[in-house]
């Protein structure tokens, strides 16, 4: 007799206001396997994995695990049945400790007194067990996103779930923290754990997948074994046409200098060393510069001194001849220089704001939009949103008036990248711009950071992406505990090389 499917999603639909999130999909899960799920920004693949952990219901279908149907109306379901979920944006109490996280909701208990012990014990026998090396102690707030993605994975393992979903888990990722998720992820499934992936990395799919199931503004498109599938293949079936995953330049002789940036330091949050340390260089009109590097070696604090989120401690930043060393964040803005920053959620958006308000944060105050009374003109703001909306592709369930908060990460990142080019900046600072999209939307925004160049403008691109690295930008800028360690020509080196300067075992010295 055939082994039962561990998990059956069959003929799903689960409809929100003016969208059909998942119309009538069937998802089988074997054991033992590695499934992953493919598909655009908002062709709800989140929203999938959500009904089967509990966080919506549906409106029409089933769900069977182990041949027999059950009824998930929450989490706590879920976990009973064994399903746990690491969620692209993870559900931690960032003033608690790492091992209060991983235990909250099933902490060990005898007559009502904490067994703390005992919960230690088994996180440390499973951290050692999958690798998963983590300091119990440490508050979240204090530690890196690859850390807190090791906490949300010991949650699901404490809990000794046999369904385990990963939604986007390598979105926030290290190259490095990439390639150890990967082999954790295949070790579990060799234990007999069964994994649904979320992921718009087609070369991670590629990597450790067994099956992928295509889904496509909400439909099912099909499911393929990896062995028998291409990558082109998969591009074509999640965006519905040929992707050029190559991103077409032409050579630019660079114009005036837009940012200067002398000596500065910033310092740290975390320790007593500084973050950034007496970094240089310029940014002319005209080019691409990107600053590579392994995450936590200074790029947030070097991007939010040159933002003016945080101040520096030495140095100099000039932009357009102008000094902004002290400038406000809103003088920074008006002079010409725009942010897509690295955490959407905390810097980019007002998540319970309206699509349509987020798309003027930084304009409300124009006479286009406010008059001389102080109001707001909501019929110019809803126009402006729409042709932004249209412009950019950006999918949401009732368009302009869709609160933020409640669509798709890759939704959310493409209204940000509206917002910021359309103020026409002299300086775009773009942080992991493609953080979280698929191969047709990173193409798109490749292409816009491309066109910004092309029209004089200056870009300082923020990548961990190798690939990104190598193929985005004019000139590379190698980061390592703070310092620039490294300048190179993206025609004239190799992944391996820039490797190892991120990784520190080289170093130049650099006059960019």
């Amino acid at each position: 007799m055939e082994q039962p499917y561990a998990i059956e999603m069959l003929n799903i639909t689960k409809k929100f206001p003016g969208i059909v999130a998942n119309d009538n999909i069937t998802l089988q899960l074997k054991k033992g396997e590695i499934h992953a799920l493919l598909g655009e920004n908002g062709a709800g693949k989140s929203t999938l994995m959500s009904v089967l952990f509990g966080l919506y219901q549906p409106e029409e279908g089933i769900i069977k695990k182990d041949g027999k149907t059950v009824k998930i109306n929450n989490p706590n379901d879920a976990n009973d049945l064994g399903i746990g979920m690491v969620h692209q944006h993870f559900k931690l109490v960032e003033c608690f400790t790492v091992l209060d996280n991983i235990i909250l909701g099933v902490e060990p208990n005898q007559f009502g007194f904490l067994k703390k012990a005992e919960a230690r014990k088994k996180v440390m026998e499973l951290s050692e067990k999958y690798g998963l090396h983590i300091d119990p102690d440490a508050l979240i707030e204090d530690i890196t996103v690859g850390m807190q993605q090791r906490t949300e994975i010991l949650k699901m393992l404490y809990r000794d779930n046999e369904i385990l979903i990963f939604d986007e888990p390598t979105a926030v990722l290290t190259p490095q923290e990439i390639a150890e998720l990967m082999q954790i992820m295949k070790n579990l499934a060799a234990e007999g754990k069964s994994i649904l992936f979320i992921s718009h990395k087609l070369s991670e799919i590629m990597n450790v997948a067994d099956r992928c199931s295509v889904l496509r503004k909400g439909k099912y498109i099909g499911t393929v074994s990896i062995a028998d599938t291409t990558v082109e293949e998969l591009s074509a079936m999640m965006v519905g046409r040929n992707v050029n995953f190559h991103v077409e330049k032409e050579d630019k002789v660079p114009g005036d200098v837009v940012l200067d940036i002398e000596d500065l330091t910033v310092a740290s949050n975390l320790h007593k060393n500084d973050a950034v340390k007496n970094v240089s260089f310029k940014v002319h009109a005209g080019e691409i510069v990107c600053i590579a590097g392994i995450d936590g070696n200074g790029q947030t604090e070097l991007i939010h001194a040159l933002t003016g989120l945080i101040p520096s401690v030495g140095g100099k930043i000039s932009l357009c001849g102008q000094d902004i060393t002290h400038a406000s964040i809103r003088k920074r803005n008006n002079l010409g220089m725009a942010h897509i920053p690295e955490d959407r959620h905390k810097f980019g958006l007002i998540l319970d704001y309206s699509l349509e308000e987020n798309l003027i944060l930084k304009r409300y105050f124009e006479p286009e939009f406010t008059n001389k009374a102080g109001f707001l003109n909501r019929i110019n703001i809803r126009s402006y949103a729409e042709k932004l909306i249209e412009a950019y592709d950006v999918r949401s369930g009732q368009g302009a008036i869709t609160t933020a908060r409640s669509m798709s990460g890759g939704n959310q990142q493409k209204a940000i990248i509206a917002r910021e080019i359309d103020l026409n900046p002299e300086l775009l600072i773009a942080v992991q711009p493609t953080r979280g999209l698929d191969v047709g939307a990173i193409e798109y925004i490749h292409k816009q950071l491309v066109a910004q160049r092309d029209a004089g403008k200056a870009v300082l691109l923020v990548s961990l992406e190798l690939d990104e690295v190598v193929d985005v930008p004019d000139r590379i800028l190698v980061m390592h505990q703070g310092e620039i360690v490294g300048e190179f020509d993206p025609k004239k080196t190799t992944e391996e090389e820039l490797g190892l300067y991120m990784a520190g075992a080289k170093k130049d010295k650099v006059t960019a």
